[in-house]
């Protein structure tokens, strides 16, 4: 019987810089996802408790050599959350399968639900996929013609995900250690909503009986790297959180428990090998490149390819650890997590 966590990660007037694969220091994403978070929370756990304690807490993880193991705990990736008076709305990535009831002629909106759409507040994403299914079809028609809402879905917040967060490039300069030579350039941050409706991120922990009795150092680890910052230019300020570890709420209850579900769509990134042949039959899935540095020397890690959230497929995916130890890196080994959280869903079947 597990147990499941809601934690917000309030990052109040703290900027933050959330860089990924591909995107130079000029960008920024709005979030971190779950190998990244995992990553963070394993290093800052083993500067609290000691290299022993995180090799033995890694080696409870399944991998590709122990992949029959159960992991003591998963992790969503982090998604946003704004509080709107007495309400919260938590976004979540719509999976990649259309829900039940959605029309075959759908051209009129298609644009609008493919590209505003890819996040979706909880009571909507509930109600789609594990609810009674779509049934805005005449909403999003008047938005894509008239662009404005107020019916359901603009009532939820369903077009308010960018309200929650805006982003800026700040420029900085750098300085050549040997000629003095300075160098202009801007680096992206991300800064969320904090006065009249206060925004930051949340994910989902999943707690086995044996990460039960972990709960108190993880929370304890995660603390410790609010005040350390999560994401790059930490040495700036930026990335630093309060972290509010809550009991699921009962909303959330009744969606972590859904039975009537027939697919499984991810809330973290996934990785497995080897992949069964039957597995991604009626899946509907994207690939992404996950790669970075080692904080120690700054050298690459091996790059790995993972199925993104909102991936859809029949079976539960599990997930395991993958080794991105770089050639030449021998102090210890350097894992990224692919252990999955996914949540049942039901979807149009084609």
């Amino acid at each position: 019987m597990s147990v499941w966590k809601l934690v917000k990660l309030n990052f109040g007037r703290s900027p933050a810089h959330f860089g990924e694969m591909g995107i130079g220091i000029e960008e920024t994403g709005n979030r971190v996802c779950s190998d990244s978070l995992f990553s963070a929370w394993v290093s800052i756990y083993a500067r609290l408790f000691g290299n022993g304690a995180v090799v033995e807490l890694l080696q409870q993880f399944p991998s590709q050599d122990e992949p029959q193991l159960l992991p003591p705990f998963r992790i969503s990736s982090t998604f946003i959350y704004r509080k709107n008076g007495g309400h919260t709305t938590y976004y979540l990535p719509r999976p990649l399968k259309f829900p039940i009831n959605y029309p075959k002629e759908n051209l009129e909106f298609f644009k609008t639900y493919k590209k505003n759409l890819t996040y979706l507040p909880l009571e909507v994403w509930q109600r789609w996929y594990q609810g009674e299914g779509f049934s805005d079809e005449q909403e999003l028609k008047d938005y894509t013609k008239y662009g404005k809402l107020h019916g359901k879905l603009n009532k939820l917040g369903t077009f308010d995900y960018g309200k929650a967060f805006k982003l800026d490039k700040v420029p900085k300069i750098a300085v050549d250690r040997i000629t003095r030579a300075t160098n202009l350039y801007h680096t992206g941050f991300v800064q969320f909503e904090w006065e009249d409706n206060p925004a930051g991120l949340y994910f989902l922990l999943q707690l086995s009986p044996v990460g039960e009795k972990l709960a108190n150092n993880l929370e304890a680890a995660l603390h410790l790297l609010g005040e350390e910052g999560i994401g790059g230019e930490r040495s700036s300020g930026a990335g630093r959180f309060k972290a509010e570890w809550e009991e699921l709420p009962e909303n959330w209850q009744q969606v972590v428990n859904f039975q009537d579900g027939t697919y499984h769509t991810l809330m973290s990134l996934f990785w497995d090998f080897p992949i069964k042949p039957d597995f991604l039959d009626n899946a509907s899935y994207e690939i992404q490149e996950r790669g970075g540095w080692i904080s120690e020397n700054q050298q690459r890690r091996k790059m790995v390819r993972m199925f993104s959230e909102g991936s859809v497929f029949l079976p539960s995916p599990q997930g395991k650890l993958v080794d991105v130890t770089p050639k030449g890196f021998n102090k210890h080994r350097i894992y990224r997590s692919g252990i999955s959280l996914s949540l049942p869903i039901k979807v149009k079947e084609e």
